[in-house]
């Protein structure tokens, strides 16, 4: 015979439901996403060492549509805030026109690069400003220029934290927010002998998020920075001479660059594009003054 357990009921008390009403009241303002960041205990799981804290999340979205960290490119909205006036300006840009996959087309694709040289492959890289901000970095490639052996193969795995470097934990496709953003990649000019292509070069490693830096890998549906490097790649591996820009764009006195100008154009005219790819990553507010950031939910 199977005897039945009896059902308990639950008593709350009237301290109980204030509080929950409370805590309602605090979620609809945005007053708690405060409250939430105070009372999350240190050693929870999404807690990680110095370099990688868990990020504290806002719920106030500015009118500006952020996404989530499992989206798989920024909106124009969220790309759009890093396009300021300034930015435009610098882009010396009569025309800028969003891709819908999340960067933006400079005047129709066009770029001014001279293509038509015949010097050995270079790295020219700029002297870093007065902040520690890396500058304008112009090469000249071909496939003698190109690396197929990993960093530790070639002795090229150390690091540094550049400017504007604060790392966090956001979950999602990515993880982490930042990655080490090269502005000349390394498996483009890793074998030119003068060339530092480590993360450790101060000269060409900028404070990057994980989607402006990673996304694509040739994927036309997804275009950050990975996506015209490939593009790149496949013209050196089909023996073309490629000349090849990248400007980290800054706001006034930001440590953390707006976007990368890219620029590219082969001797042949097969490849050429003229592009700004946003340092933005979805689901997160990032203060480019410092490189804080938060969770937006």
């Amino acid at each position: 015979m199977v005897h039945k357990k009896k059902q308990r009921t639950k008593t709350v008390s009237i301290s109980t439901v204030v509080v929950v009403i409370g805590v309602a009241i605090l979620q609809q303002t945005g007053v708690i996403s405060d409250i939430d960041n105070k009372l999350q205990p240190a050693d929870t799981k999404s807690s990680v060492s110095s370099n990688k804290i868990s990020q504290p999340t806002v719920n106030l979205k500015d009118g500006i549509n952020y996404g989530t960290v499992f989206d798989k490119y920024p909106s124009e909205s969220l790309s759009k805030t890093v396009l300021t006036n300034d930015v435009v300006a610098q882009l010396k840009a009569n025309k800028v026109t969003f891709n819908n996959t999340g960067s933006y087309i400079v005047n129709d694709d066009k770029t001014d690069l001279n293509a038509n040289v015949n010097v050995a492959p270079y790295v020219q890289l700029s002297s870093q400003d007065g902040l520690g901000r890396p500058r304008v970095a112009n090469a000249y490639l071909n496939k003698s220029s190109r690396q197929y052996r990993s960093r530790d193969e070639t002795g090229n795995s150390k690091t540094i934290n550049p400017v504007g470097w604060h790392q966090a934990t956001i979950g999602g496709t990515y993880n982490t927010l930042y990655n080490r953003g090269h502005l000349i990649g390394y498996a483009l000019a890793g074998n030119i002998k003068s060339f530092d292509p480590s993360e450790a070069n101060p000269q060409n490693i900028a404070t990057q998020t994980a989607w402006a830096n990673q996304a694509s890998n040739g994927n036309a549906e997804n275009t950050g920075q990975n996506y015209y490097e490939t593009q790149v790649r496949r013209a050196l591996d089909g023996n073309k001479r490629v000349r090849y820009r990248v400007t980290p764009i800054y706001h006034n006195n930001d440590l953390v660059p707006s976007g990368n100008h890219m620029e590219a154009k082969s001797s042949d005219g097969q490849l050429e594009f003229n592009v700004f790819v946003p340092n933005v990553q979805q689901g997160v507010k990032i203060d480019y003054a410092t490189g804080a950031s938060t969770l937006v939910k």
